[in-house]
C-alpha cells in the first residue's frame, strides 16, 4: 500500500505548481497566513472542514488532499522541454555515449541486466528481477500512445531532424524510425522493469542516482568493486536500441524524496542539433512536468505520476516493490540481421523490428552472460531473476519465460552448482564430475610499485559436456567463461593447444567475491579485475584505468593467470598417457631410422619465420589466431614484432591492434616483441586483435599476420 507524503512539503509544492504564495492560499480559505506557514513547516495540520476548502482551492478532490499520493492536475501540464541551441553556434550532432554501442538488443541486455544487478538490494537477501517485455503497438493502440507522449508536439523536431538526414547518422537512424512508425503503422516497445533494486533516487538536479541516469553524460554511481559497470556508459545502450532515440523512465524508489516513492517518472529524448521554427535546439529534450524554480518554469523535472497516467505510458509496475522500468520506445535491433539463422536467411527477412527474433535473442543473451548470477546451491541464493514476453496491443504473442540456467548452460550450471554444494573432486574419474583446481592471481602494487601486494587464490571449475544435447547448448566446446563478484561472464576464451583426442569440456573461472566475500585479497581482486575491463565490459586486458592506478605492464598479471588457468585444464583434461610397450612406442623401438649427421650451424643473427597459423573469430567479434614460428640455427636470434593486417584488393592493408598477444612456448612477449632464448628451434605465440580497431567487421575480412623485424613498421 502506497504511503501519503507528509502533508507540508506536498502543499508547498502544489502551491509552486500552481502558481500560488502562502499569502493568497490563506486569503482564499480566509485562514491568516500564519495557519498556512504552520501546515507547510510541519507544526500542525488543517481540521477536515478545511482540507475541503483546500482541495476547492487546488481545484482537486478531497480524497486527493488527504491521502496525498499524487500531485494536483491543477497548475503546470506535463510537457516537453528541448534544451536551446548554444550561444556560440556550437552543435551537437547525436550522444557520443551513445555511439559505443550497436542498436543491439543483446547489447541492451548485457547493460541493463548488469545494472540490475548492481542495484540489487542486498539487504533483503533476495534475487534481484528482472523483466523484459516486448510490445508491438498498432491502430487505436499506437494512436493512444503517441497522445499519451505528445507526439504532435514533438513531430516538428522529427522532421526538422530528417530533413538533415544524408548529413549525419543520428539523423539517418532517426529518420528510417519514423518512416517505419508511419509506412509500416507500427511502433514497437522494449520495456524494461527490475524490482528488488535501489530504484532512481535522489534529487533531479543534485548528485544521485537520479541525476546520474537521467541528466549527465559518463556518470556512474555504481558502489563497491563487485559492481559491474565503471564507465556511466551502460544506460546508453537505452537510447541506441531506440530509432526514435526515446526513453520513458517509471522508478519506485527504495528511500523516499519529496515524502514519495511510488510512480517517479520522466522521459528523456535523444536527438541531434535541429532547428525549428527559426528557433535552435541544442539536443536532449525532457518529458515532466515545467519546473517553477527554471527561469520562466521552462526546464521539464520529474512528476509523481497518477496511476492513469502510468497505463497510458504503458508503464504500469506489478507491485509496489523499489526498482525502475525503463520503456525504450521504437526499438530496433539491427544487429540481429548479421546472426547466423538460415530460416531468416532463406525468407529474406530483413525487418529489424520482428519481435519474435528479438525475443529469441533477448533469450540467449542472458542465458549465455547471466547463468551464473541465476545459479544456485549449497544454500548461496541466486542473485537474479530473469523473464522475457512479447505481446500485441496487450495480447500475448511469446508467453513468458523464466531464463533457467540449467537449460541454457548446462555443463557451467552443473559445474558452479557442484562449488556450491561442495561436491567437486580433484581428478576425472567418471563421467559428470567437476574438479575443482586454485589458480593463482598475483596483485601488483599501486601506484607502479614494485613487487605484489598480494596473492588471490581464483578457483578454476571444469566439468565435460556429458551429451550431445549439452554441447549444442553449451555453445562452443572447451571454453573457459570467466567472472566476478556480480557473477556475470566477463570473458569468453578457448583453451589453446589441446591434447589430440580431448573430449568436450567446459570450464569457468571463478575470481574475487565469486569465490566467497571472505576470501583473502577478494575485494582488491575484484577493484584490479574491473579496472582492466573495457567499456563493454567483456575482457580483461590493460586498459588506461589500469595504467593509471597501477603500471603500464599490470596486464601481464592477468596473463600470468591465464597461463595458470590454461595450464591447469590442459593437466586435468589430458587422457592417461600409454606405457612404452603399447602402440606407436612399441611400433617406434621396432624400427631403426638412420640418423642424419648434424648441420653446421651459422654464425651470425637468424631471422624468425612463420611456419603455420590458425585463426578464427571471437565471440566479441576479434581475430583470434595462435602461430607457430620455425626458427634457423644460429647464436643470435633477431626478435620480431608480430603484424596483424587486413586483406585488401588494392592499397595499403589496414593494420590491426593487438589486444593480447600471450607467449605460449619458445618465446617470451615483451611490449608487442616476440624475444626468443638461445637454441630455440621452434615456438608458439598467441594473440587476439582489438575489435576497436577493426575497420569492418572480422566476418567480413581476411587477416593477414608477418613477422617484422625492428619496430614492426
Amino acid at each position: 500500500m502506497e504511503t501519503g507524503e507528509e502533508f507540508g512539503p506536498w502543499l508547498a509544492r502544489q502551491l509552486k505548481l500552481t502558481g500560488k504564495t502562502q499569502a493568497e492560499l490563506a486569503d482564499e480559505l480566509e485562514l491568516t497566513r500564519a495557519a498556512v506557514s504552520a501546515w507547510i513547516t510541519g507544526r500542525s495540520t488543517p481540521r477536515p472542514a478545511v482540507m475541503e476548502k483546500i482541495a476547492r482551492a487546488l481545484n482537486t478532490d478531497v480524497g486527493t488532499v488527504h491521502t496525498r499520493t499524487t500531485d494536483t492536475q491543477a497548475g503546470l501540464p506535463i510537457t516537453w522541454y528541448h534544451r536551446p541551441g548554444y550561444d556560440d553556434g556550437g552543435r551537437d550532432l547525436g550522444n557520443a555515449a551513445a555511439f559505443a554501442f550497436d542498436a543491439d538488443v543483446q547489447v541492451l541486455a548485457r547493460e541493463t541486466c548488469q545494472n540490475s544487478l548492481d542495484e540489487r538490494r542486498k539487504e533483503t537477501g533476495r534475487p534481484v528481477r528482472v523483466r523484459y517485455t516486448l510490445h508491438e503497438l498498432t491502430g487505436k493502440f499506437l494512436d493512444d500512445f503517441r497522445d499519451a507522449i505528445l507526439w504532435n508536439d514533438l513531430f516538428p523536431h522529427y522532421a526538422a531532424v530528417s530533413e538533415t538526414a544524408a548529413h549525419q547518422k543520428v539523423g539517418r537512424v532517426v529518420d528510417a524510425g519514423v518512416r517505419d512508425m508511419y509506412e509500416k503503422g507500427r511502433l514497437i516497445l522494449l520495456r524494461v522493469d527490475d524490482y528488488n533494486a535501489s530504484g532512481l533516487t535522489g534529487d533531479d538536479y543534485a548528485d544521485g542516482k537520479f541525476a546520474a541516469v537521467v541528466r549527465r553524460q559518463l556518470e556512474s554511481l555504481k558502489s563497491g568493486p563487485g559492481a559491474g559497470g565503471s564507465y556511466g556508459l551502460g544506460k546508453a545502450t537505452l537510447w541506441a536500441t531506440s530509432a526514435l532515440g526515446l526513453v520513458l523512465i517509471n522508478s519506485t524508489l527504495s528511500e523516499p524524496h519529496e515524502g514519495r516513492t511510488e510512480r517517479r517518472v520522466i522521459g528523456r529524448l535523444e536527438l541531434p542539433w535541429r532547428e525549428v521554427d527559426g528557433r535552435t535546439y541544442a539536443g536532449p529534450a525532457w518529458f515532466g512536468r515545467p519546473d517553477p524554480d527554471t527561469r520562466n518554469a521552462e526546464v521539464a523535472r520529474s512528476w509523481w505520476a497518477d496511476e492513469k497516467t502510468v497505463e497510458r505510458l504503458h508503464l504500469t509496475r506489478e507491485s509496489d516493490e523499489p526498482g525502475t522500468s525503463f520503456l525504450v520506445v521504437g526499438a530496433q535491433d539491427m544487429a540481429g540481421l548479421h546472426e547466423d539463422d538460415e530460416k531468416d536467411a532463406d525468407a529474406g527477412d530483413e525487418d529489424t523490428r520482428d519481435i519474435g527474433r528479438m525475443h529469441r535473442r533477448l533469450v540467449e543473451a542472458l542465458g549465455r552472460d547471466f547463468w551464473a548470477a541465476m545459479t544456485g546451491g549449497g544454500g548461496r541464493l541466486p542473485l537474479l531473476e530473469v523473464f522475457v514476453r512479447a505481446m500485441r496491443n496487450g495480447e500475448v504473442v511469446e508467453e513468458e519465460r523464466q531464463i533457467d540456467p540449467s537449460v541454457e548452460q548446462p555443463s557451467r550450471t552443473r559445474a558452479l552448482r557442484a562449488y556450491y554444494e561442495g561436491t567437486t573432486v580433484d581428478r576425472f574419474t567418471e563421467a559428470g564430475q567437476v574438479v575443482a583446481r586454485r589458480v593463482p592471481l598475483s596483485l601488483p602494487l599501486s601506484g607502479g610499485g614494485r613487487g605484489s601486494h598480494g596473492t588471490h587464490q581464483a578457483v578454476l571449475l571444469v566439468t565435460d559436456s556429458a551429451t550431445d544435447a549439452e554441447q549444442k547448448k553449451n555453445g562452443r566446446p572447451n571454453q573457459v567463461h570467466s567472472l566476478r563478484g556480480n557473477r556475470m561472464t566477463v570473458k569468453r576464451a578457448t583453451v589453446p593447444n589441446l591434447p589430440l583426442g580431448t573430449n568436450p569440456f567446459q570450464a569457468v573461472v571463478l575470481v574475487g567475491e565469486a569465490v566467497e566475500e571472505s576470501t583473502p585479497f577478494a575485494r582488491d581482486a575484484e577493484d584490479f579485475l574491473r579496472a582492466a575491463e573495457p567499456p563493454e565490459h567483456d575482457n580483461w586486458k590493460q586498459t588506461e584505468e589500469l595504467t593509471l592506478r597501477w603500471s603500464p605492464s599490470a596486464y601481464r598479471r592477468i596473463n600470468a593467470l591465464t597461463t595458470e588457468v590454461n595450464n591447469a585444464v590442459r593437466e586435468l583434461v589430458a587422457r592417461p598417457r600409454r606405457g612404452a610397450t603399447e602402440g606407436g612406442e612399441a611400433l617406434r623401438s621396432a624400427l631403426t631410422v638412420k640418423k642424419k649427421p648434424k648441420a653446421k650451424v651459422p654464425t651470425g643473427p637468424v631471422v624468425p619465420e612463420l611456419d603455420g597459423l590458425e585463426a578464427s573469430i571471437g565471440d566479441a567479434g576479434e581475430w583470434r589466431i595462435t602461430a607457430e614460428v620455425k626458427i634457423p640455427r644460429g647464436d643470435e636470434i633477431v626478435p620480431m614484432v608480430p603484424v596483424a593486417q587486413l586483406d585488401v584488393r588494392s592499397g595499403g592493408r589496414p593494420r590491426l591492434d593487438w589486444a593480447e598477444l600471450v607467449a605460449v612456448e619458445g618465446c617470451e612477449v615483451e611490449n608487442g616483441t616476440l624475444r626468443f632464448p638461445p637454441g630455440t628451434r621452434r615456438a608458439r605465440f598467441q594473440g587476439s586483435t582489438d575489435v576497436t580497431s577493426h575497420p569492418v567487421k572480422a566476418t567480413y575480412s581476411r587477416l593477414v599476420v608477418e613477422l617484422r623485424t625492428g619496430k614492426g613498421e
